[in-house]
């Protein structure tokens, strides 16, 4: 990475409370701004620890306010993350429903899950730099708003495609959930805290993936469409609550910490007095003092253009992912089953599906490899975008791999073992944060990224061949589970 790109990125974030002189030129401040090298640092620190972000004396300011403001705003994030995943799987137990209401495949019905989550890929990159221009609580809006009509949609769908897309716009519009909602965070809560409200705010999107079957199975019972009637009712409800009680949270705060400091080497947070100035001696609208619904960008601050989001980071996965799904995942399996198939007599075998799990682990492999490496050698930007290309196009393939075989190993029991390897999969994305940074730290991106390929192909390779050569035989000699899905069981 580039140094100088960190301390300008550094400064524009107000780390270490230095203000962006650049930024306040903009912004039109009527004293002169100071000379190069002057900084705006408070100096607060707490238990000797220098605080970041460094607050203001502002009583508009998100770090100022009451614990149990802060803490009622992280609820309602928690609430749209916690829909993020509940909308995928609480339509799972009206499976079968869904199929016959609409005359579709079984595929089919998997792919209501699949187009969801699509929006949610999608969905980030619209709305973080908007995030960014016009504030958080506009967008939380706006995104819920959507999320709800489409929920309606779904509801009252009379066509398959019609379902589709309405499935699509859910994703999208609570994808703000995500990316936004740890954005809200961070505005409101210093570093030493943000690891529990980040937990409860993983929590919230685990409990989504895990109850929504639950209460989408009682929902069922009562009839296939009130489980999206139940959701509809859920981002409605959603919905009122963030027009009343969700604040913008973006805060100009390098323009606030020259214009409103605390005073150099204030000291330790716990120790010293502080005493709020009063919001009106800066005149800027922020945060609370913005319009009702705020249509334009947020003053005192610097702002992305609307496209940065697509340029950067996750153009390469969301391509990786949609090739791959297109061109090597779903029906290149289906195709590859039915021609083994064919040439083993008619005699289909689960493990048919693994044959593209070994190029799957070979591209994520090759993927994590190239990344490492292009981001120590600070090479082109487009080296890094085909690294994420060809390691999405692997997860891609192997997640729809691994799901299909599971479901094809025991197909009365698909929902029991597709909540067993979700629950594995969110694992890993929840354990994965907590050594990576360490990692790359001690050894560098090449290292870090270059282990994780070489153990993901020599690992999962043998595991796939053992699996492909004795899986079988395992299953005979486990038998079948005494328990099969509702729709299969008999009173």
């Amino acid at each position: 990475m580039d140094p100088q790109f960190n301390e300008k990125s550094n400064r524009t974030l107000g780390i270490d409370g230095n203000a962006d002189l650049s930024s306040n030129e903009k912004i039109g401040r009527d004293e002169e701004a100071p000379e190069s090298g002057e900084s705006y640092d408070t100096g607060l620190t707490r238990d000797g620890v220098k605080m970041h972000p460094q607050p203001t004396a502002d009583p508009l300011d998100p770090l100022n306010w009451s614990s149990w403001k802060k803490h009622s705003i992280l609820g309602i994030v928690m609430w749209l993350y916690f829909l993020f995943t509940y909308i995928t799987t609480t339509t799972v137990p009206s499976f079968p429903e869904i199929q016959t209401t609409y005359d579709i495949t079984y595929s089919q019905v998997n792919w209501t899950v699949a187009i969801p989550a699509l929006g949610l890929a999608f969905g980030p990159l619209f709305w973080s730099s908007l995030a960014d221009i016009y504030g958080r609580r506009v967008i939380f809006i706006s995104g819920t708003t959507i999320a709800f009509v489409a929920t309606i949609g779904a509801a009252k769908a009379s066509s398959y495609g019609g379902y589709m897309a309405a499935r699509f716009f859910q994703g999208f519009g609570v994808s703000p959930g995500a990316t936004v909602g740890m954005a809200i965070i961070g505005d409101m809560f210093f570093e030493y805290e943000r690891g529990q409200k980040l937990g409860l705010w993983v929590l919230a999107i685990d409990s989504g993936l895990l109850v929504g079957p639950i209460i989408g199975g009682f929902m069922n019972i009562v009839g296939q469409f009130w489980v999206d009637w139940l959701t509809a009712i859920l981002f409605a409800a959603l919905l009122v609550v963030e027009v009343a009680f969700l604040p913008e949270t973006l805060y100009p705060r390098n323009h606030m910490l020259s214009r409103m400091p605390l005073g150099t080497g204030a000291g330790d947070i716990e120790k010293t007095g502080r005493k709020m100035s009063s919001a009106g001696e800066v005149d800027l609208k922020r945060t609370t003092k913005l319009p009702f619904i705020n249509v334009k960008p947020v003053p005192g601050m610097r702002h992305p253009k609307p496209w940065d989001s697509f340029g950067l980071l996750f153009l390469g996965l969301l391509l990786g992912t949609l090739f791959s799904e297109v061109f090597c995942s779903g029906r290149l399996s289906d195709w590859l089953v039915a021609r083994l198939t064919k040439q083993n007599g008619g005699v289909r075998v689960a493990e048919m599906r693994l044959w593209l799990a070994y190029p799957a682990a070979l591209l994520s492999a090759i993927g994590l490899i190239i990344w490492g490496i292009s981001v120590d050698k600070a090479y082109h930007w487009i080296v890094g975008q085909i690294a994420f290309f060809l390691f999405a196009m692997g997860i891609q393939m192997g997640n729809t791999v691994i799901t299909s075989y599971i479901v094809d190993c025991y197909p009365l029991q698909s929902m029991s073992v597709i909540t067993f390897y979700s629950v594995f999969l969110n694992l890993s994305a929840f354990i994965n944060p907590f050594f990576i940074a360490p990692w790359v730290t001690a050894d560098g991106y090449t290292i870090t990224f270059a282990v994780q390929g070489i153990i993901t192909f020599f690992v999962s390779v043998p595991v796939f061949v053992a699996i492909h050569y004795w899986g079988p035989q395992l299953r005979e000699k486990s038998g079948q589970p005494g328990w099969v899905n509702p729709e299969y069981d008999t009173l």
